[in-house]
């Protein structure tokens, strides 16, 4: 437990940070799971668009590191260019 009125408030603040960063994943993990389940190009192409900047906005901010948004984005046009 800790014994500063610091780490008592870096405490209370890490806490807060790691709920907000949960709820960012799971909205990842939603997004990038509809994008894997479309059925259509067209369907999958639309999808690409939204997750593309919820992953550069998660690296922004830090949340998660720029090169897992740069090797997913990667993936996902990978995945658009294989679909016929």
């Amino acid at each position: 437990m800790a014994n500063h009125k610091s780490a008592k408030k870096r405490i209370k603040t890490n806490e807060k940070a790691r709920l907000r960063n949960r709820r960012y994943m799971i909205k990842l993990r939603t997004a990038l799971r509809t994008f894997r389940e479309a059925s259509s190009k067209d369907e999958a192409q639309g999808l690409l668009n939204d997750n593309v900047a919820l992953l550069d906005s998660l690296a922004g901010k830090g949340i998660i590191h720029k090169n897992r948004a740069a090797r997913t984005k990667s993936r996902m046009y990978h995945k658009i260019a294989k679909m016929s």
